[in-house]
């Protein structure tokens, strides 16, 4: 094989003006059709009446961004099939926020997630949480944007600036112009685009190996399908407890308490769709996927012999994937255009739910608290808030340069928060015991704790042994030009096992060099996030300890759970139940209100005091 030298032609060009401008197109069409109705609602929440299919697909495409296109696949390619095991944790959240989180803020009929944390604990916790996923979103964007656009640039020839300002200016534009509706409506369109370019690569791919069989018997024989590690070590990159330990956390904060998840949910025009919404999702999240591993696969079963990242043909594993679509697909006139804009797609999805929950949440809990305004201004001021943060997301870009492998360095900049944030609302319906000032400071020292194991990670890196990274051959780099594994190639890959590096080659000296908190830092990316919500509620409890817990009998109705009392512990005698419930009567409509020494009977109000009321909504919003 020789290196590809091929980039993209006219037609593929085309086919990616084809993307933005539908994109446009959508966002277009939502602002003139809703232009009348002026209403915030409408712009940030999609009106609350939204079908739970669109919905679906909007969170499958949101949730997976350009990172599920490009780096998935390479993920595959380099470590195997391990990462699968994230699916059973996407059932498994599935289950625990329709159960838990779409009751809780569907019922409530909170505009912003982290206006629960208000109902519960107290402003400051709000506009704490509310800025940490300000800067999150900001830098996780920059991120999605940057990323893609690099491994395009350095395999496809699109332009770097030009991919990037492109992605920023047309997402912005669209979530500006169309809102929330356009947001979703855009994202069932990517999604599509989405699924045909992994379905190029796979049949493609396929065809030139000799088909399914001889493809799945390649990546069986260089140590690509492998689902028996089940060590306990936490310093394992990718092992069964990892994954589903990690995977749990991250995916459920992710659907349960970030806004850009919980905005999906909330526009839902029943908790019935809401709930249906998220296994839809569950089933469109497995099926991207399912087809980023097989993606990741077929490139193995074609790169087998000649791998052209350890060949130097591509200076990161990033670019593996466009690499692998401009080598099979370059025949193919718009082939590889849809490719770039099924990368694209995700990147255009992530980034502009992104921009829309960030206008949500500045507005809901940084400016409606301390300034009435008029539906028109609010709409205003929401759509200039889209556009300062698809600025600021722009901006960003730049730090994203150094961040590393762009599937686990997202991974590990979402882990540092959502774990933490997880914990907090875990905290707020489950134990009524914390007060604010331990939600408060259990939520600085989580994300402090785990953005230290990240920082640490990048000084002292683990050891090889823990990542069980494949080997990885170039013997047939240089046998000549060839288009696909030919029988005899195919034949020797049948009888011989290939095998793959797991990191023994680690001497006794580099082992005792090792400074001993090293061995800290070494645990699994994946575990961030859990790191980060054990220690949100330890010290949540300590400082709770000392600060007077908080008494349970007078929280408002609504922002706490009958944990025990849900269906699936409905076995659990009666006794029990009552200890669980910690003094709450979950059935009087008293809970979180001081009663009057006297009756006010003129006015009727039944000995409700409204001046003690912990939250109460927004009339203009409510009507």
């Amino acid at each position: 094989m020789w290196k590809v030298e091929t980039y993209l032609n006219i037609w593929d060009y085309i086919v990616l003006v084809l993307l933005f401008a539908i994109s446009s197109g959508i966002g277009l069409f939502f602002a003139i059709r809703d232009r009348k109705k002026a209403k915030t609602s409408d712009y940030l929440m999609g009106g609350r009446n939204m079908h739970a299919v669109p919905v679906a697909f909007s969170a499958t495409t949101g949730f997976l961004s350009a990172i599920a296109i490009i780096a998935t696949p390479a993920e595959f390619y380099r470590y195997g099939t391990m990462y699968l095991y994230y699916v059973i944790t996407y059932f498994l959240n599935a289950i625990i926020c329709s159960s838990i989180y779409v009751p809780l803020f569907y019922r409530l009929g909170v505009n912003s997630t982290y206006e629960y944390l208000e109902m519960r604990f107290d402003r400051r916790v709000r506009l704490l949480v509310s800025a940490i996923f300000i800067l999150q979103q900001v830098m996780y964007c920059a991120l999605v944007i940057y990323a893609p656009a690099l491994a395009l640039n350095a395999v496809t020839g699109l332009d770097l600036w030009t991919a990037i300002l492109m992605t920023g200016v047309v997402c912005t534009f669209y979530t500006t112009t169309g809102g929330l509706r356009a947001v979703i409506w855009t994202d069932v369109f990517q999604f599509t685009v989405m699924l045909a370019g992994f379905l190029a690569i796979i049949v493609r791919g396929c065809y030139l190996v000799g088909g399914a069989k001889n493809m799945w018997k390649i990546a069986e024989r260089g140590g690509r399908i492998d689902f028996n590690h089940f060590d306990f070590d936490p310093r394992v990159r990718h092992s069964f407890w990892t994954m589903i330990v990690g995977g749990t956390i991250h995916w459920a904060g992710r659907y349960g308490t970030t806004h850009t998840s919980v905005q999906r949910y909330l526009c839902c025009k029943t908790e019935t769709h809401a709930k249906a919404a998220l296994y839809l999702n569950f089933l469109g999240i497995i099926a991207i996927d399912v087809l980023a591993g097989l993606a990741g696969i077929t490139m193995y079963a074609y790169y087998a012999e000649c791998d052209p990242y350890t060949a130097g043909w591509v200076t990161s594993s990033d670019q593996l994937t466009p690499y692998l679509v401009m080598d099979i697909l370059s025949k193919f006139p718009g082939l590889p255009g849809l490719f770039v804009c099924s990368a694209l797609s995700g990147s255009l999805s992530t980034i502009s739910s992104g921009l829309n929950a960030m206008a949500a949440v500045a507005l809901e809990d940084f400016i409606k608290p301390y300034k009435r305004l008029s539906s028109r201004v609010t709409l205003l001021l929401s759509k200039m808030l889209v556009v300062l943060f698809g600025a600021a997301c722009i901006a960003t870009v730049v730090l994203a340069a150094n961040l590393g492998e762009i599937f686990q360095a997202a991974a590990s900049v979402n882990a540092v928060v959502l774990g933490p944030s997880l914990a907090l609302f875990t905290m707020g319906w489950g134990f009524p015991w914390i007060n604010s000032w331990g939600a408060m400071v259990g939520m600085t020292s989580g994300v402090m704790g785990a953005s230290w194991c990240l920082v640490g990670k990048q000084i002292h890196p683990p050891l090889e042994q823990y990542a069980r990274r494949l080997e990885l051959v170039t013997v047939a780099c240089e046998m000549g030009n060839m288009t696909a594994f030919n029988s005899t190639t195919v034949a020797s890959l049948n009888t011989t096992t290939l095998s793959y590096d797991l990191g023994t080659n680690t001497t006794a000296f580099e082992t005792q060099m090792r400074h001993p908190i090293a061995e800290f830092y070494a645990m699994s990316y994946t575990l961030y996030g859990v790191f980060g919500f054990i220690v949100n509620i330890v010290v949540a409890h300590v400082v709770s300890v000392f600060t007077g817990f908080q008494r349970p009998r007078d929280l408002p109705k609504g922002v706490t759970i009958a944990f025990f009392d849900l269906a699936i512990f409905r076995w659990t005698p009666e006794r029990i139940r009552k200890v669980l419930r910690f003094g709450i009567d979950y059935e009087d409509p008293m809970r979180g209100r001081k009663k009057k020494p006297t009756l006010d009977v003129d006015r009727g109000d039944n000995n409700w005091d409204e001046s003690n009321v912990a939250f109460k909504p927004n009339d203009e919003e409510q009507t």
